[in-house]
């Protein structure tokens, strides 16, 4: 079996030493089925000076790259528009930031054209290959290669949550959509509940025949499963485990200066809840001033998506709250809020997992979020406050799960965490450790691959 992989970004990079390897999740579960086996990924080219059709390695080459080149027009109205205007609100629930443009769909319709043909091209008619398309980018390619190969195995994973019906059917395309995504043999999500939710979409949108967890519609069956995602846990396993990280922490401790240390790590995007996150931690101050000059929030926004005005507005927002949080609390040699609009290494971010006493991952609504697998596998004694919004909530109870929306709720979670006695933080993270090793991305390819072909 050869694999082509459809994805919205190719995995490989230029740099001053040549091509090497993206670092992400979905490049490290993928790319060692494509070395092993060989095969096809196929995504966006945004650089028209990079060739279309790129083997990689060169000298001795393990799969083809094939980037589908896009205009700056294509890329505002699929990728700005249709992606991240329109599939990324709703699925998030926060239509308020939904702007449906006609020209966002035209768009969207021709480039998931474009990416199937290639598709079509790089592949052989009849071959014993899979085809796994990734994410909201490509909704309507499944249908275009269906079309053109009825006996091609196709799937699909879906890395953010699909929301209730009532929700999607807002879309004046929803059903278009969804037929698209119904010329999958098999779709994945994270948890039952985005399963539940898209067959519902199923029945009710385009009165598909279900049956337990299969679709049938106009000659198609469809199966959705959960599969939900992890990291590359021995990995992360052994970074946290250089002495080096442990003296990085260590410093990190001494330069905030405090007893105890929170921390959040997000991009910075509308869905994470930084401001609201901020807005309890103010709260927590108010209600709990024995904590002042004892307790530091270290708060990282990685920049994201920053051509967006609605990306522009929440960094305004957030920086308006630091900026009063600090001048209401803030005294001599302490800072309450220490805020980081900026990107670390993944070892960085290893040593502020290790130094924390407790981790604020509160998103307003998370597909997964794996930062909460990697705080898990570097901490040592730390404890997880996390949104039971995420998909990790369902695989995690072991957390300490907040309403994000509650700012009381998630202030109490805070001083909970810092004073849970030493005994039940030590069996509430062995818990969370040893359900995060059995996500392993590595598995998760695995189990993903090994369904689509029964």
């Amino acid at each position: 079996m050869s694999l082509t992989v459809v994805a919205n970004r190719v995995p490989i990079r230029q740099t001053d030493e040549g091509w090497e390897t993206s670092v992400g999740g979905l490049t490290t579960a993928l790319l060692p089925v494509l070395e092993e086996q060989g095969g096809v990924w196929v995504g966006m080219g945004e650089d028209p000076d990079l060739p279309e059709r790129q083997e990689y390695p060169a000298q001795d080459p393990d799969f083809l790259v094939r980037r589908v080149p896009l205009s700056t027009q294509e890329l505002d109205g699929y990728y700005y528009g249709m992606a991240n205007r329109v599939l990324w609100p709703v699925s998030h629930y926060l239509i308020q930031h939904l702007e449906l443009k006609d020209e966002f769909i035209e768009t969207y319709r021709h480039v998931n054209r474009r990416f199937a043909e290639a598709v079509l091209d790089e592949t052989e008619k009849g071959a014993e290959e899979v085809i796994w398309i990734q994410d909201y980018h490509q909704m309507l390619s499944p249908g275009l290669i269906r079309k053109e190969r009825p006996e091609a195995t196709i799937g699909h994973f879906w890395h953010i949550p699909w929301p209730a019906m009532e929700i999607f059917r807002i879309l004046p395309w929803s059903r278009e959509l969804l037929r698209g995504m119904l010329g999958c043999d098999l779709i994945g999500f994270h948890v039952e509940e985005y399963v539940d939710n898209f067959i519902e979409s199923a029945d009710v949108l385009l009165d598909a025949e279900v049956e337990g967890n299969r679709i049938r519609y106009d000659g198609q069956e469809t199966r959705v499963e959960a599969h939900p995602i992890g990291i590359d846990v021995d990995r992360f396993k052994s970074m946290s485990q250089d002495p080096s990280i442990e003296q990085e922490a260590q410093k990190f401790r001494e330069r905030l200066g405090s007893d105890h240390i929170v921390i959040g790590i997000d991009r910075l995007d509308y869905t994470k809840g930084i401001r609201s996150r901020m807005l309890a931690f103010e709260q927590f101050l108010e209600e709990n001033p024995e904590y002042h000059g004892n307790v530091s929030f270290f708060q990282i926004a990685t920049p994201s998506r920053t051509e967006l005005e609605s990306y522009q507005q929440i960094r305004r927002e957030v920086d308006e709250v630091v900026g009063r949080i600090n001048g209401r609390f803030a005294q001599e040699s302490w800072v309450p809020v220490n805020y980081r609009y900026r990107t670390y290494t993944q070892y960085e971010l290893c040593a502020f997992y290790r130094a924390a006493d407790a981790a604020l991952i509160t998103p307003l609504r998370d597909g997964m979020n794996v930062v909460t697998q990697e705080f898990i596998t570097a901490s040592r004694d730390g404890v997880l406050i996390l949104s039971e919004l995420t998909g990790a909530a369902y695989l995690l109870p072991e957390a300490v799960q907040v309403n994000p929306y509650d700012h009381g709720g998630v202030a109490d979670a805070i001083r909970t965490a810092l004073e849970m006695p030493t005994e039940e933080r030590t069996e509430r993270l062995r818990g969370l450790k040893s359900t995060t090793e059995t996500l392993d991305v590595h598995k998760w390819a695995g189990n993903f691959l090994s369904s689509i072909q029964r």
